[in-house]
Order: structure tokens, then C-alpha cells, then sequence
């Protein structure tokens, strides 16, 4: 669907939105920043009452703020403990919004999807047990690449799922609500229910579309019931089941139904009697027939070309994974690093206090210890009496280092087939590792050893230039090279570091580990060799360089546990993409 032709719909979720809610769940506005979705949050902003309560929930808010908890201001001045609401309670009734929804933490997810389950948030911390109401809309804009997406959990209880990252500015035309429509749609809300079978024929075509989920046609009916009140219908029309499949059920769309067997031939004509007899079955199987037919008309419209026929080849249409990255595992740490919490613990080995935390945890007992140091004297005794078990560290996460190394065979086989490509594919990942700010190292082998060209540096341009004069020709040592490998990679993981091998080989091992020639003894060597890096877990990708890959390269991949990658016919940048993927 073209811009002009999605924006129209945008205008309309934002309206159906205004007048639920809670109900609806929420938005999922996949876009990037600029002029389009300034407009849709200004049309939203225009159909909300001027009196609803939005609250921006920050990208990082900690969970005391979130969910309430402790005021330890006021708990300090007062000498006793002291609630403060959270900001979910704060938007009872209201809006949230959630920037950057794409890195939400799963502790944020966690609770803002119970909050909207529950319609309430449950605190039970620093010495207080809170229950508050918390029913809110929520809209999450996710500004993520192709493969990020907002957590699937909070887009399985949003209703729309939005993306203006199609529309041009021009195609998004000014639109300016009326919030006395909202606020009348309001008040006619509760009074109207679905019949039985507009339920049943939603549920039909969510199972048609291949939506698994139960939220999916619960959401498209509670749509459906705030289009007929924004409408001012005194029932749920038809009309307004289609505009809820359309805009509810198509972006959730994995399926797309099947054509319809052939119709069977029709039976002659029902005499006056009999029609008068059957009629009334008829015409009801009829009108339940032809509401499936609208709905799944409605959605199969409203889903785009390019989906649609890949819909149609069964495949999703889309990615639902989120990208896991390629940068190195998280660790925690006690000093360095992205905060991760607080724990109760000593001070002791470099730890950092969290003095805010250890004054919450402190505040609520501070009653109680001033009557047990009631017999002191005032003078001596401290404003706040902290104990021991009231110290809270600091706790950070941060990611190890990863070092990428590449191992190049460049031996006369590999020079005469592939190693030109080798080489510009191998500049081509030492390009992704500088912008990743991994290290690389280079060993390359032939005649009868391996060479280390260069240990493990950021410097994109000393790696080029050892890279660019590799020269090739002699036998193929290949289990020396696996060896320098193995080296490399556990002084690299005694450092804290995190290894990676890339083998660019053939496989066709010539020359042993003691420099002598025999094409057995190099292929045990090279075994041997293999099964050390599969013992030590190492992480390893071998890309097959030769033109007709056999079992070699695929024996050895499979030895030393590594992703085998056979690429006859690949250039340096077919080699460089499946590497990454493989990576990452």
C-alpha cells in the first residue's frame, strides 16, 4: 500500500484509540523521528480529551519510579515510611507513552504488560505492600532497523500495529479531530455488545490468517465496538467488524487462506413451499457466510503486494526475531560498566556503595532504632542510623571484548582458486569489525608453518596492509594453522576476552605438524588439531574456498564443531555476508 493509502487508516487508529484506551491496549507506531510522526502524534493529541492524563515513561526509568515504592525524601523528614505512586499509577485512566520501545528491558516489559493484564500494579518493597490502580493505554514507538522490534509480548497486547516509515510528508494530510466526538463515543461504549456470530467470525478469520494469539480477534472486537460508538451506531455493524479486521487483524497476518474449492453445481430451484420451509435457515447460514467473506476481503486489502504474495508462499512476511548482535557476551561486573541493581553486601574488593539505596533501605526502620538508642546521648547519636545489613552495592554488566581472528590458508591450492577472493572478503569483515570496535588478528599458513601477520589490534589499516601482502604458494599446513589458532584464542580468553575464528580453507591438508609431507599424517594432524579447538568451545566459522567443495573442508568443520559454509561459486562479498550471518 502506497503512503496516501496507509495514511488514512494511521488517522482512523489514532481516533479508534482515543476513545479506549485501556481497552484497546495500545499503539505500536513503528517509525523514525521525524515530520509524519510529529503529525499522527499531534492528530492523537487532537482526538484525546484535554483533560487525559499521558505520561512519558523514560527509556531507563528505574522500577522504584515505575512502579512506587518508597519516598525517600519524605520518609527521611518524616522519620517513618512514606509511599510514593508509581508513574503506572500516575496514568491510570490515561496514556503512556514509551519511547524507543525496540530496547525496552525485560524488567520494564515485565511490568508494564502485568500492569495492563491486572489493571493494577503490586508493590511489595522497602517495608510497604501497595496495591494501585493502573489502567492505561500505551503507546510504543519503536524506531528499530528491520531486524529490531519492540518485545513481543507488549505488541501481542497492542491493537494497532502501525508503520509510518512508508509514508512520505506529502501524503500525510493535516487532520484535525474532534475530542467531543471521542468523549460522546465514550459515553455510548458500554452499551454496545457483539452478537455471537460477529465473535465467531472474527475468531474465523484470525485462524484463516494463521494468528495464533487470543488477543488478536479479543483486540479487533473491542475495535470493532469503539468504531460503531465513534460512529454513533446503536449496534455493531458489519462495517465496523471489517475496519477492525483491516486494521487489527492484516498486521498480524502469517497466512494467507486458501482459494476456495470448486463450487459443487447448484440444485434446481426450490419449489414456493420448500423455500418458504428453508428460508430462514438459509438466509441466516448466508449472512454468517458472507460476514467471514467481508472480514478476510477487508484484511486481504489492507495487506501490502510484496506481503501478500509471500503470505500466499506460506512464509511470515516478516521477521519476528530480534537481532541478537555481535558484540560480546555480558559479564557483570562490581566496578565497570552499565548499572545492573543493587544487592545487599559488604564493602569489600573495589565494591561501589549505592548510597541512594542504602538510605531507602535504611529509611523505614528508622523509628525503631532511634527508641533503641533512646538512652544515648543526643549529641552522639546520628541523624540516620544506618546498620550494616543496610549497605546496597552497586551492581554493572558490561560486554567482553571480542577478537575476531582469521585464518587464511595461502598455499599453493588456495592461491591458484581462491585466494584473491579470500582476501576481499576477508577485508570486507575487517571493515564490520572496525565499526563494531572488535579487535582482529591475521594468521595465514603455507609452505610448512603458520605465521601470525598481525596479533590482535583495532587498527583497520595495519590489518589491510598485512592482508594485502599476503603471498601465496607452497603445501597446506593446516593443523599448524588451527594450532596458532588455538593459541591465539586462549591468551585472547585469558584476558577476559571473547574469541572468534573465521578458517578460509579448502581443507586439503598436505604438510604435518612436524613440517614433514604426507597427505595422511597432515589429514590425522589436521583432525587432532580440530578436535582441540571443539574441546576448548571456541567459536569458529570455515568458509570451503575451493571451486568444487568435497569432504575435506566438510570433515574438518564437523570435527572441530565449526559452521561449515561450502561457497563454489561466491564472490568477496557473498563469502563476507554469509560469515556475518553465520557470526551473528
Amino acid at each position: 500500500m502506497i503512503g496516501a493509502a496507509v495514511w488514512p487508516d494511521a488517522v482512523t487508529a489514532a481516533r479508534l484509540f482515543a476513545v479506549d484506551p485501556p481497552g484497546t491496549g495500545g499503539v505500536l507506531l513503528r517509525s523514525r523521528a521525524g515530520p509524519v510522526r510529529d503529525r499522527w502524534l499531534a492528530v492523537l493529541r487532537a482526538a484525546l480529551p484535554r483533560s487525559e492524563n499521558v505520561k512519558q515513561v523514560p527509556l531507563n526509568i528505574a522500577e522504584g519510579r515505575l512502579l512506587g515504592g518508597l519516598d525517600l525524601n519524605a520518609t527521611l523528614l518524616a522519620g517513618r515510611p512514606v509511599a510514593e505512586r508509581g508513574l503506572l499509577a500516575e496514568a491510570d485512566g490515561g496514556v503512556i507513552m514509551l519511547a524507543m520501545a525496540e530496547r525496552l528491558s525485560a524488567a520494564t516489559t515485565v511490568h508494564v504488560t502485568a500492569a495492563m493484564d491486572a489493571g493494577e500494579t503490586i508493590v511489595e518493597r522497602d517495608g510497604l505492600s501497595l496495591r494501585m490502580p493502573a489502567r492505561f493505554g500505551v503507546i510504543a514507538i519503536d524506531e528499530g532497523l528491520e531486524d529490531e522490534f519492540a518485545p513481543a509480548s507488549l505488541r501481542d497486547r497492542l491493537a494497532f500495529h502501525l508503520d509510518l516509515n512508508a509514508i512520505g510528508v506529502r501524503d500525510a494530510e493535516e487532520f484535525a479531530p474532534d475530542a467531543g466526538e471521542t468523549v460522546a463515543a465514550r459515553v455510548k461504549l458500554p452499551s454496545l455488545k457483539a452478537e455471537a456470530a460477529q465473535i465467531e467470525a472474527l475468531c474465523t478469520a484470525a485462524t484463516a490468517l494463521g494468528i495464533t494469539s487470543l488477543r488478536a480477534p479479543m483486540l479487533a472486537l473491542r475495535i470493532a465496538c469503539a468504531s460503531a460508538a465513534l460512529a454513533g451506531h446503536s449496534r455493531v455493524e458489519q462495517e465496523d467488524l471489517a475496519l477492525a479486521a483491516r486494521l487489527v487483524l492484516a498486521p498480524r497476518a502469517l497466512v494467507f487462506p486458501p482459494a476456495d474449492e470448486a463450487a459443487p453445481p447448484e440444485p434446481p430451484p426450490p419449489t414456493e413451499d420448500e423455500a418458504n420451509e428453508s428460508g430462514g435457515e438459509d438466509q441466516i447460514s448466508d449472512i454468517d457466510r458472507a460476514l467471514d467473506e467481508v472480514i478476510l476481503a477487508a484484511v486481504q486489502a489492507a495487506i501490502p503486494l510484496d506481503v501478500l504474495a509471500t503470505l500466499r508462499a506460506g512464509a511470515a512476511g516478516r521477521s519476528r526475531s530480534r537481532s541478537s548482535g555481535k558484540a560480546g557476551a555480558l559479564q557483570k561486573s562490581s566496578k565497570r560498566g552499565r548499572p545492573a541493581g543493587v544487592l545487599r553486601g559488604a564493602l569489600r574488593a573495589g565494591a561501589r556503595l549505592n548510597v541512594i539505596e542504602t538510605l531507602r533501605a535504611a529509611a523505614p526502620w528508622q523509628a525503631l532504632r532511634r527508641r533503641e538508642a533512646a538512652g544515648s546521648a543526643a549529641e552522639s547519636r546520628p541523624r540516620i542510623l544506618i546498620r550494616k545489613d543496610d549497605f546496597r552495592i552497586s551492581r554493572f554488566k558490561q560486554r567482553t571484548e571480542t577478537v575476531t581472528i582469521f585464518v587464511v590458508d595461502a598455499s599453493g591450492s588456495a592461491a591458484l582458486h581462491r585466494l584473491a577472493e579470500a582476501k576481499g572478503a576477508v577485508e570486507l569483515l575487517l571493515a564490520d569489525c572496525y565499526i563494531r570496535r572488535d579487535q582482529v588478528a591475521l594468521i595465514a599458513f603455507r609452505g610448512s608453518a603458520a605465521e601470525m601477520l598481525l596479533p590482535p589490534t583495532r587498527s583497520l589499516a595495519r590489518a589491510k596492509r598485512s592482508l594485502a601482502g599476503l603471498p601465496g604458494g607452497g603445501g597446506t599446513p593446516l593443523a599448524a594453522g588451527l594450532d596458532a589458532a588455538f593459541v591465539l584464542s586462549d591468551s585472547i580468553r585469558r584476558k577476559g576476552q571473547m574469541p572468534t575464528v573465521i578458517v578460509l580453507t579448502d581443507g586439503r591438508a598436505n604438510i604435518a605438524r612436524d613440517g614433514g609431507q604426507g597427505r595422511p599424517r597432515a589429514e590425522d594432524d589436521a583432525m587432532s588439531a580440530a578436535r582441540q579447538l571443539r574441546a576448548a568451545g571456541i567459536a569458529i566459522v570455515l568458509v570451503d574456498t575451493s571451486p568444487r567443495p568435497g569432504v575435506s573442508g566438510e570433515a574438518i568443520a564437523k570435527e572441530m564443531g565449526a559452521r561449515y559454509l561450502p561457497l563454489p561459486h561466491a564472490d568477496a562479498a557473498t563469502l563476507s555476508k554469509a560469515v556475518l550471518a553465520s557470526v551473528g
